[in-house]
Parts: C-alpha cells; structure tokens; sequence
C-alpha cells in the first residue's frame, strides 16, 4: 500500500458548496548541491548551501467534499503538519495515490510535499479529512514525504517551512507555535480524535525536531512579510512565488457569464498564450499578488504563470 498510515480522519459533516477547478503550474527539480550526515544541523545547511524553496503547484484532485472551516469558508486557524510514513514515496506518487482511494480511505490533506516539489491538491479555503473532526474543522494539512537522502531532507523541510509560511501569510494569521502552526501529534493529544504522533518520530530519524521547524517557518514568514522573499534582506535570489515587481496582493472573485469557468492564459515577455486545458471554476475567489496590463486589461496572476483578466475577475486588495 502507497499510504500505510492514513487510515484514520474521522469524516466531517461537510456543507454541500459548489467545486471550483484549480490551475497547475510545474517546477522543475532542484538540483542536489552535497550529501549532509543526518546529524547535521538542517537549519544551517539550508542556509550555508542557499537553498531555496519551489513555487506551490496548484493541482485539481478528486476530493469532492466543499466545507468550510468552523469560522468559515476561507477562514483556517493555522496549519497541521503531518509526514506520510511511506518511505521513498515522492509527492507526486502521494498524490497519485490519494486522488485514487481517498474514499476507501476516509481521508485527505491539502498538499504533499517533497524535496524537489510542493503540491497543493485542495483549495485551502475548504477543510479536508486529515486529522480527525475537531482538527479538519480548523486546519490546512500538509504531508511531508518520507525521503532517503539527508540533501532531499533538508530541501523537503526548506518547502514545508515555505508552503507554512505561504499560507499563513495568505490568510493574514500570525505565526505562533503550537497554535497557528501545529502537529497530527499536538491535535491527537488535545482532541483525541486520533492516535497519531507524526511528525515528530520522523523529524527526530534526521535529528531534527519541531522546534528547529518553527524556527525556519518564522524566518520565512518575517522575511515573506518584510520584502517578498524567504531570504535574509541581503539575499540574491527572489522567490519564485512571490516576485517583485508589480506586487498588487490580493483577492480576484472570478466569473465568466459564457462559460462554467474563467480562462486562463500565459506569459512569456510580452506574448500571451491562452492555457487551453485549464480554467477557474465561476464565482470561486482566488488570491493573486501581480497584476499585469496587456492589450487594455489587467491580468491577474493566480499561478505561478498563469493570469486571469479583468473581463472575468473582481480584485479586492488587501
């Protein structure tokens, strides 16, 4: 079995709301730099060989349950971090696997990520089946694969701190351990809904613990925050989901009154390409930090490169 721990989240009472279609952006692989000892400390590694974190993809998946979070549709409390416990098992094949028997198995998280990928398969603004009933009603759940190299360890922990702080920050909540950023474990202990104890047996394999985590998504948040990047003020490199210039962050509600979806297109310099296999499900909201003007309209960015136009979009800054 691809997942061999997931047999678990206590399903929800979910509200029946209309499903929204998401975009999907690829990022190319991360090249290794050197092998680490699993004693080492991951923190500094990270920063000693520069690595940084890939751009979210955003993939529809199968999960067809639409309901909001206790506070409401796109309110989350924070963010649970779980890790699969199946060895060598990359994001995409979790993925994979997820999207086929997530009804056999009564449960489904938001994202998985890896070492060279971070793939968010549920819309964020809507709960999923990953942590029990008291849990799913609070908290976008994140999966952290299980790799086999101390490099893909590291690289794994710089996008889940990233994919942590990305989402806080989206949702304006303050980055505040063991509250807005919690574990399967903490949430089994104070709601018993589960037995579970990850992550922690994981992290503690490559001698890591939360508290190191939370110390890299605090960095990353702080540094999100203050000027658009996960680096230190003084860093080159500029994160790729979050470029600067022509930052404009903010909601689009979109709606195309022809169609069941919005269209998207692409840029490259100052052509743009329709995406032709993709669209955005009508009157769904979607959070977009660039705006572009081609042609007489704006254009919206949603993805890492994919836009959506005035014609169909609302934008609400914020």
């Amino acid at each position: 079995m691809m997942f061999n721990k997931k047999l678990i989240a206590s399903a929800v009472t979910s509200v029946a709301l209309a499903g929204m279609g998401f975009v999907t952006t690829q990022v190319a692989p991360q090249a290794a730099t050197q092998e680490v000892h699993a004693d080492a400390w991951v923190n500094d590694y990270i920063s000693k060989n520069n690595i940084k974190p890939v751009g979210i993809e955003n993939r529809e998946g199968t999960f067809n349950q639409w309901f909001g979070y206790e506070n409401g549709v796109g309110k989350p409390e924070g963010v649970l971090i779980h890790e699969t416990a199946t060895p060598n098992a990359t994001a995409e094949n979790e993925v994979s696997y997820f999207n086929n028997h997530w009804k056999k198995l009564s449960t489904y998280v938001h994202a998985f990520i890896d070492g060279n990928k971070i793939i968010n398969i549920k819309n964020t603004n809507y709960g999923v089946w990953g942590a029990g009933y008291t849990a799913n009603q609070k908290y976008i759940q994140v999966e952290l694969c299980n790799v086999n190299t101390a490099d893909q360890f590291a690289r794994s922990i710089s996008n889940d701190a990233y994919y942590t702080a990305a989402k806080l920050i989206q949702y304006n909540l303050p980055f505040v351990p063991n509250k807005t950023v919690v574990t399967h474990k903490q949430a089994a202990s104070w709601w018993h809904d589960t037995n579970h104890t990850d992550p922690d047996g994981y992290l503690a394999r490559w001698g890591y613990d939360m508290n190191q985590f939370n110390d890299l998504v605090g960095k990353y948040y702080n540094n999100l925050k203050d000027h658009g990047t996960t680096d230190d003020q003084n860093g080159q490199t500029t994160q790729p989901s979050t470029p600067d210039p022509n930052k404009h962050v903010g909601r689009v509600n979109v709606n195309n009154p022809d169609s069941f979806a919005s269209p998207l297109v692409s840029f490259n310099g100052d052509t743009m390409k329709d995406v032709v296999n993709r669209g955005l499900g009508n009157n769904t909201p979607w959070y977009t930090d660039q705006q572009k003007q081609h042609d007489g309209h704006t254009y919206y960015r949603v993805s890492t490169n994919e836009w959506v136009s005035d014609q169909y979009a609302t934008f609400t800054a914020e």
